[in-house]
């Protein structure tokens, strides 16, 4: 560990932001572009090649809070190597493959890797002074859009010039020297003194989630009313409410609901669910019309890497709004950030849902898009992060992108069912009306949000050591300054009648 990286996270987060590209949302990606040719390459059926996406989908969605909690009760640091590791085994082991269950083991090790993001939030939480916190979470939240643009892009050339497992090897040639680096570079933490891990909630959450994501993506292969999806559907129901009455009796639960609950948290991850809606369902509608035939009256006739050249703005200005949402964080709050980020969102699937004939107007549709979900990203994981006591970081900030993983799947299958089932240019145009609707929908959410930190606000004293009473204090503290008027606040205060009110 450098001491540069001890004292002040700098260099730090950059490399993190690497690392969540190159760990999840890269890896994630790159199989969607290369979907025809695994499928001829490994012989099998176009919905067998699609599991190569679902299975990495489904095994992010359980690892994501499963790691963050484990990062929460071990030290991050720890956990991240782990994870790097893995992750990358499971791709060598998915690009090697030569049969698709050897691809799909592959894809279910590769999808620890989305635990780098809880983790990152944890680390930066620890590591990176108060007033970089939120230019940091902000940037990391970003990288969640980038690989799937940057995986399009590379597509069309390493397909026709090296083959398509050459397209499963990029993330490896990342991680490598990023797991090296991480070595290097991120801080010691301590872990918790007497930490358990609770296994059984683990496994209940895996069960009702896994089958929950299951119906959610195999609905159109399957049909929505078929037995199948039907089963899955009232298996996960069942499931979440036995794991819900096992998290409210265990003492170390691996989601506290009581956390869940807090305001700061419900409305952040209620407004990841619908901006994960929001940018999936533009990922399928934007690219799909523009490579509609143009026989087909509002189709453009063009091919993927022209379709991946119109995300290509979208992509690049969600990562540079997400870099700028900290300052913006600083000078008028992360309530003010979501709600401009939802409005702009908004505003561009609006613009869309009336005028999309020309090329010109999916630009500018796609970038507004792109940039108002940069900032809502960012700003949801602020909220989090400041709205937790510090020893459930990972583990609520690992919910956080769980949700945004459950929305995104949403506006996938929601946007694919309009479109096949609404005939022409309506369904695009009701595919767009929706995802503004979803986004006008985070407005009051916003709005509903706890304070974030503003100008001469200071973040609460972290620790990393075990969840006693003073750590427990420092949440529910933070979250009375949030919440409650100025002179009320001060009289507690001063009487010394802040309490854990989450007890």
């Amino acid at each position: 560990m450098t001491d540069v990286a001890a004292r002040d996270g700098r260099g730090l987060v950059p490399l993190l932001a690497f690392l969540g590209v190159a760990a999840y949302s890269l890896s994630m990606a790159v199989v969607t572009p290369a979907l025809p040719q695994i499928q001829a390459g490994l012989g099998t059926t176009a919905a067998g090649a699609a599991w190569a996406l679902t299975a990495m989908t489904l095994s992010a969605a359980v690892a994501t809070p499963v790691v963050g909690r484990l990062g929460d009760l071990y030290g991050p640091r720890r956990v991240l190597l782990a994870v790097l590791a893995a992750a990358t085994a499971g791709m060598v082991v998915a690009a090697s493959a030569g049969n698709l269950p050897v691809m799909l083991a592959g894809r279910v090790l590769s999808g620890v890797g989305a635990g780098v993001f809880p983790l990152a939030y944890t680390i930066i939480r620890d590591v990176v002074p108060a007033e970089r916190t939120a230019s940091a979470v902000g940037l990391m939240s970003s990288m969640l859009g980038l690989g799937g643009a940057l995986s399009w892009c590379m597509a069309g050339p390493i397909i026709d010039l090296l083959g398509w497992r050459w397209l499963l090897w990029v993330p490896v040639l990342g991680l490598v020297p990023g797991l090296l680096a991480a070595w290097w570079i991120v801080p010691r933490s301590p872990s918790r003194k007497g930490a358990r891990v609770d296994w059984w909630g683990a496994v209940l959450f895996a069960g009702w989630l896994v089958a929950g994501l299951a119906a959610l993506t195999q609905g159109t292969f399957w049909g929505w009313t078929s037995p199948g999806v039907l089963g899955l559907l009232a298996a996960s129901a069942v499931t979440a409410v036995v794991w819900l009455r096992v998290e409210t009796r265990v003492r170390e639960p691996l989601v506290d609901p009581r956390v869940m609950r807090l305001r700061g948290v419900w409305t952040a991850n209620a407004a990841s669910l619908l901006s994960g809606y929001a940018l999936m369902a533009g990922g399928l509608l934007f690219p799909l019309l523009v490579q509609l035939p143009e026989a087909t009256g509002y189709g453009f006739g063009g091919t993927a890497t022209q379709a991946a050249v119109l995300q290509l703005p979208a992509s690049i200005g969600m990562t540079v709004a997400g870099a700028v949402a900290g300052a913006l964080d600083r000078r008028i709050g992360s309530r003010a950030v979501l709600f401009g980020g939802a409005a702009l969102t908004g505003a561009g699937y609006a613009f869309v849902t009336v005028a999309h004939s020309e090329l010109w107007h999916l630009y500018v549709g796609g970038i507004a898009r792109g940039v108002g979900l940069g900032l809502a990203y960012a700003a949801v994981a602020t909220l989090v992060v400041l709205a937790v006591p510090a020893g459930e970081t990972g583990a609520a900030t690992g919910v956080n992108t769980l949700i945004r993983t459950v929305g995104a799947s949403l506006g996938t299958q929601v946007s694919a069912v309009i479109v096949a089932g609404v005939p022409g240019d309506r369904g695009f145009t009701a595919g767009f009306a929706l995802s503004a609707a979803a986004m006008a929908a985070v407005l009051p959410l916003a709005l509903l949000a706890a304070r974030g930190r503003g100008p001469g606000r200071s973040r609460a004293p972290v620790t990393t050591g075990g969840a006693d009473a003073s750590e427990r204090l420092d949440g529910a503290a933070r979250l009375r300054v949030e919440d409650a008027p100025g002179d009320e606040l001060l009289g507690q205060l001063r009487r010394g009648l802040v309490v854990d009110d989450r007890e």
